[in-house]
């Protein structure tokens, strides 16, 4: 079977950087590009570690780096509490040598999904900024796109940066808004599922021991993640919001969707709120609302224990 194109649109982040180095490994997937945007750090810094994350894995994937600040609001500071001052937990040594493509991120998005057309699933797992961008620059694209898989909102259960809001849209609510309102197709991979979607410690051994390298990296960063959600939800675990729209991709099976219009509050207390939208005219969201996490916790570990081997495989092609 052909493996399926896919581009990541990312802040990374602890679980950006699980998200990426999955998609990597996984055989059903090619990861034709990663664009960069702030959010767990400044997209300079986004950046930095995309390109180095391609670099570890020995991957040919561009990176084009995004958006500075969102698109009305002022921007919030990046989530170094939860992520490092780096991105990476207290893992600090992020020295690419690769360069970034020389097109603004809405730029290169348009092109490479005109030049596959109907072929790529764009997967935004940071702030929409760039995917409104790439809508205002180029508004027939929602023809191109296979699909959107988006990491991001909260519809039917509380925020996690405020009761009302999931990180990704409190970030930019004002581009967030504007995605879930034009006409394509996207499936919204949100807390509803993938605050059920809770890691211990011994996953991440698991993988380092099947991949001590890129395991081993994974392993050692999320010990900074799983410190935070300690103390978020009192027991040491890790929750999987990235690595989940990866697996809405490659696994889509162990999830369950429901269709509903959804909106954004782009002011106020609510801000950054995704909820069911009256609006008629809104195109229907298909949004998951629920996950088998058994097989959600087997199927990381298979496709993130081969990590190596897939890294192998292409230092030795």
């Amino acid at each position: 079977m052909k493996a399926q194109k896919i581009i990541i649109d990312t802040d990374p982040g602890i679980d950006d950087a699980m998200a990426i180095h999955q998609a990597f490994a996984d055989s059903r997937l090619e990861v034709v590009g990663l664009t960069t945007i702030f959010g767990n750090v400044y997209v300079e810094q986004a950046t930095r570690n995309a390109l180095w994350l391609a670099e570890k894995a020995m991957y040919e994937s561009s990176v084009a780096s995004g958006a500075l600040k969102p698109l009305v609001q002022a921007m919030n500071t990046p989530s170094f509490y939860v992520h490092g001052e780096e991105g990476f937990g207290s893992f600090t040594d992020i020295k690419p040598t690769r360069k970034p493509d020389l097109r603004p991120a809405h730029i290169y998005l348009s092109e490479t999904i005109r030049a596959n057309p109907g072929e790529i699933i764009l997967c935004p797992i940071g702030p929409l900024t760039n995917i409104a961008n790439l809508l205002d620059y180029d508004p027939e694209i929602v023809n191109y796109v296979k699909k959107l898989v988006i990491m991001g909102g909260a519809v039917h259960v509380p925020g996690n940066v405020t009761s009302y809001a999931e990180a990704n849209f409190w970030n930019d609510p004002h581009a967030a808004d504007k995605v879930l309102g034009a006409d394509w197709h996207i499936e919204l991979i949100g807390l509803d599922v993938t605050t059920k979607i809770q890691f211990p410690p011994d996953i991440f051994s698991q993988i380092a021991e099947l991949s001590p390298s890129i395991g081993g990296f994974i392993h050692d960063i999320c010990e900074f993640y799983i410190n935070f959600y300690s103390g978020i939800v009192g027991k040491r675990v890790c929750l999987m919001h990235d690595p989940a729209a990866v697996l809405a991709i490659s696994d889509r099976d162990i999830f369950t969707f429901q269709k509903e219009p959804l909106s954004v509050i782009v002011d106020g207390e609510e801000v950054g709120n995704s909820f069911v939208s009256k609006n008629t005219s809104r195109k229907a969201v298909s949004v998951a609302v629920g996950v088998d996490v058994e097989a959600a916790k087997q199927r990381f570990i298979a496709i993130l224990g081969v990590a190596d081997s897939a890294y192998n495989k292409r230092v030795n092609s």
